[in-house]
């Protein structure tokens, strides 16, 4: 008693609230471990699933009887065994009925027993029937042959069985869930034969290791034709330790076109599928997609239909996002924590699991032939009795006849037991007759026979052990079936991003002198011919695609990034960027591109300096843009020039003196963001008064001709006449003719 009890003068026991409800709690606790949550490594079962399939044992449901009303099976689990809620004893039944559920299902319903898309749209038990499966004779055949241990129920008024003696291991075959305090239970369901012949290897080698168990049993399986796609490492630690997770994966292929899925994963939902790639859909997150359809019915329990806008949708990249983005695809935990043969909860890894079954089957088949030897001995000592009295008929008449006590007198006369007397005494005459002496006979030696054999595996392990597996190879080939599960090796899926998502159609942004942007369908858009506001014009434009980024320059050197397809359509007049986009004040937007990720541009400031960026780092995150280019005072942003090849490639450089001078662009690095590298040279004070700049820059492919435009004139450079300006980056070049002193623009032909 702890020092916290107190009894006072009218006997209530005090306590503290402490004290009561840690013990309050604790007693619950362990009753929902014991009693109702975890299952028994013996038959696999919870508690309430036993008492269901003994209840309709005893109710003489077994797998050829008629089905029953399972109002009936409940009302006798309840009332006899389980007195707890109708509606939750119900339900698990309901779960050991559903094939779409249960790997193994230990009842065979009749009715409304729920569907796949909803397992508890299952009629009420009043409406239903149902019986014992097949299955069920693996837990229940041998029960009533001493190999179970039996307790009282609620009331004391009957038995129960503590544990069914399962024929094979049911814990890893059906699996099984629950949710205890403190601790809870994922053991997922595995194919019986491959279960079976684990156990079988285990017997034939003791020492035998996880990895050599897992050549048998490959991995769990589920009752879905759904691929298992957790690789082969993940599946033997999920062995070794008891603990880890299974990911499954729908089945599809194509028809005509359209992608039909024809398996989901364990307890995925049709219509909740349909639900989540329709939300994408409505959410305008899966343009690809014109259509679904759920063409399942009771021939095909699985027909999902997606219909492709195009053939020319990749089929296989929409599926690797499908399965990213909604439960085509989807994770189950594994957590082996049962209730071992000490009767303590422990999680066990798949050889300990095997071990201890193995030790519960074959003291289970001990105790089975004890029984057996009990019975044959008992009847081998009657028999005995009856032989002795028909060797001595008339005596044994006679002393029946006419003696007082004629029990006294049999066995003081033959030397037979009081059982031998009285069952002689019980015996009808007619079973004393020659007839009945040779089927005594016969039988007696029957009975040797079997005693012998009996006792021969009872005395000996080994013969014991092979005993136990002739048995198990026997019940894998009359239960076992082919893996439904199959375990396939798969890529990681990948959900599309916003831009892959989104239709990949030709566009070509515009931007105005105000800074005012659209996005017009096509490459073929006459920029300059669009309406524009009163006071404002066309500035520049790029061409790409609708699922690129559009990348904006500013005057301060900052870039932005604007997803192209969410930029208004050249209906109107367009949008001001500073809707979209922050840019310092002052600052005003200098060009636009939709680079792609891994292209090249040269940026550069009219100061002369400049370097080789990625089209990836042109983009910003943020609306406040990113510093790209570094500007020198005075100095002003050039238009970035795209660079097919950067070791083959050229660049020219011509400045406001009317000097040129060209350079390979390797000579420049590669950076994602600065001032850069010198490319001309130009004294900074003659650049911050504006007295001298660079007009314009070129990339020159190899063997290209360059074509410089001064007003109305021009003058073509070909790769012979370049020789004379080339030099290395940084120089200030040569000058140009007389007449191109001022030259407004460097253009590039393709010889």
């Amino acid at each position: 008693m702890s020092d916290s009890l107190d009894l006072s003068l009218d006997g209530v026991e005090r306590r503290s609230l402490a004290d009561f409800t840690e013990q309050a709690y604790l007693n619950y606790s362990m009753y929902v471990i014991m009693d109702r949550a975890l299952p028994h490594i013996g038959d696999g079962l919870k508690p309430v699933q036993r008492r269901i399939v003994y209840a309709m044992s005893e109710l003489g449901l077994g797998a050829d009887a008629k089905h029953k009303k399972s109002a009936r099976t409940v009302g006798d689990v309840l009332g006899k065994f389980h007195p707890h809620g109708d509606s939750a004893c119900y339900e698990a039944m309901v779960l050991m009925a559903q094939p779409f559920s249960y790997r193994y299902t230990l009842v065979d319903g009749q009715g409304n027993w729920g569907a796949p898309d909803d397992p508890k749209s299952f009629a009420a038990m009043r409406y239903t029937e149902a019986r014992l499966s097949r299955y069920s004779e693996v837990l229940l055949s041998e029960l009533g042959q001493g190999t179970a241990d039996w307790v009282p129920n609620f009331d004391g008024t009957l038995d129960e069985p503590a544990v069914l003696p399962a024929r094979l291991p049911n814990i890893l075959l059906n699996g099984t869930t629950g949710i205890a305090v403190g601790m809870a239970t994922d053991v997922p369901p595995h194919n019986l034969r491959e279960v079976a012949s684990a156990c079988v290897h285990l017997l034939d080698d003791p020492k035998a290791s996880i990895e050599d168990l897992c050549v048998h049993v490959k991995g769990p399986d589920y009752p879905t034709e759904a691929e298992i796609i957790t690789p082969q490492a993940d599946l033997l630690k999920i062995y070794e330790t008891g603990r880890g997770s299974v990911r499954m994966r729908a089945v599809y292929r194509v028809e005509d076109g359209d992608i039909v899925v024809t398996a989901l994963p364990h307890q995925v939902s049709g219509a909740k599928v349909l639900e989540q790639i329709a939300a994408q859909m409505q959410a305008k997150k899966l343009p690809m997609v014109a259509d679904l359809r759920d063409e399942s019915d009771h021939e095909n329990p699985c027909r999902i239909v997606i219909i492709p806008r195009s053939n020319r949708v990749e089929v296989d990249e929409l599926m690797q996002h499908l399965f990213a983005t909604t439960e085509l695809e989807s994770s189950y935990r594994v957590n082996v924590n049962i209730i071992g043969l000490d009767g303590k909860p422990q999680l066990k890894n798949l050889k300990a699991l095997l071990n201890e079954w193995l030790v519960f089957r074959i003291a289970t088949v001990r105790r089975r032939l004890q029984y057996r030897l009990d019975k044959v001995e008992h009847r081998l000592h009657l028999l005995d009795g009856l032989l002795t009295a028909y060797l001595n008929l008339d005596e044994v008449i006679h002393i029946i006849r006419t003696a007082e006590h004629p029990r006294a007198e049999l066995i003081a006369r033959f030397g037979l037991t009081e059982i031998q007397a009285d069952y002689i005494l019980d015996t009808r005459l007619r079973q004393l007759a020659r007839l009945e002496e040779m089927k005594l006979r016969s039988e007696q030696d029957a009975l040797l026979k079997e005693q012998a054999k009996l006792q021969a595996l009872l005395g000996s392990e080994s013969k014991l052990r092979k005993l136990v597996r002739a048995e198990l190879i026997a019940d894998a080939e009359t239960y076992g079936d082919d893996r439904r599960s199959p375990i396939v090796a798969r890529a990681e899926a990948r959900a599309l991003s916003e831009n892959e998502l989104m239709p990949t159609e030709p566009v070509t942004v515009v931007l105005s002198e105000k800074g005012w942007v659209r996005c017009a369908k096509g490459h073929d858009v006459d920029a300059t011919g669009l309406s524009y506001k009163a006071g404002d014009g066309f500035k520049t434009s790029a061409i790409g695609r609708s699922n690129q980024f559009a990348v904006f320059i500013d005057s301060t050197g900052r870039s932005y990034s604007v997803a192209a397809h969410t930029l208004p359509n050249a209906r109107g007049q367009g949008e001001p960027l500073t809707g979209k986009l922050q840019p310092p004040p002052g600052a005003s937007f200098e060009c636009v591109l939709l680079p792609d990720d891994d292209a090249l541009y040269v940026i550069a400031s009219d100061a002369g300096y400049g370097f080789v960026v990625k089209g990836e780092d042109l983009q910003a995150k943020n609306k406040a843009g990113k510093a790209l280019l570094s500007l020198p005072a005075g100095a002003k942003v050039i238009l970035p020039r795209p660079v097919a090849d950067r070791e083959q490639n050229w660049l020219a450089a011509v400045t406001t003196e009317g000097r040129l001078l060209v350079f390979k662009i390797s000579d420049l690095p590669q950076l994602g963001k600065g001032k850069g590298n010198k490319i001309i040279g130009i004294p900074g004070e003659r650049v911050a008064s504006r007295e001298e700049y660079v007009t314009d820059l070129a990339v020159i492919p190899q063997g290209a001709t360059l074509v410089l435009q001064a007003g109305k004139r021009t003058l073509s450079l070909k790769a012979d006449d370049l020789e004379h300006y080339k030099g290395e980056r940084g120089r200030r070049g040569n000058k140009l003719p007389r007449g191109f002193q001022r030259v407004d623009t460097l253009l590039v032909e393709n010889s």
